[in-house]
């Protein structure tokens, strides 16, 4: 059965206002059942940049995405995970973020803010001085607030996007944006 496709085509640019420098993005994409990915992967991972100039970490991370719906629940969100570096490699949480996918034609400069759990007193200061500290045991608390109203949390920086969008077969299959 033909369906309304939805391609997804651009890049996680970077990120800016991290405390932490070396920083990577892990990134995936979540849709409702109604969704099936026809082309592209839901899932990947940037490289480790380093800012020289200012506090922009540059990844240029292509996405390329095509997919195919029966219907507008369940539209594609973007979960972000940004990690810090250090230079013996091991890495720490510096961030959680998610955005939906816009949903109009044409190409969308999005930022999407980050937060990190914050955890306790303890867990704070050997956070400071051995790093590690607290992280989700559940990547869906992300974008859905219903258990991430409890937690403590302090803000991260921004992840910087651009994504086009086309829209094919929308109004041959009933399925009204």
């Amino acid at each position: 059965m033909a369906m309304a496709e939805v391609h997804v085509i651009g890049q996680i640019m970077g990120a800016t206002g991290f405390s932490e420098s070396s920083l990577l993005c892990k990134w995936g994409v979540h849709t409702g059942a109604a969704w099936k990915l026809l082309s592209g992967v839901r899932e990947g991972q940037t490289q480790v940049d380093t800012p020289q100039i200012g506090d922009m970490a540059y990844w240029s991370h292509p996405i390329d995405l095509h997919f195919a719906t029966k219907g507008l629940q369940g539209w594609p969100r973007l979960h972000l995970q940004v990690w810090s570096q250090d230079s013996f490699g091991r890495c720490q949480l510096a961030g959680y973020g998610f955005c939906h996918v816009p949903s109009s034609p044409g190409t969308h400069q999005l930022d999407c803010p980050t937060w990190r759990p914050l955890g306790s007193w303890r867990e704070q200061l050997a956070r400071a001085f051995v790093g590690g500290g607290p992280q989700l045991l559940h990547g869906d608390a992300i974008y859905s607030g219903a258990d991430r109203y409890r937690l403590h949390t302090t803000s991260g920086g921004t992840v910087h996007l651009e994504l086009s969008l086309l829209l094919r077969h929308f109004d041959r299959y009933g399925v009204e944006c």
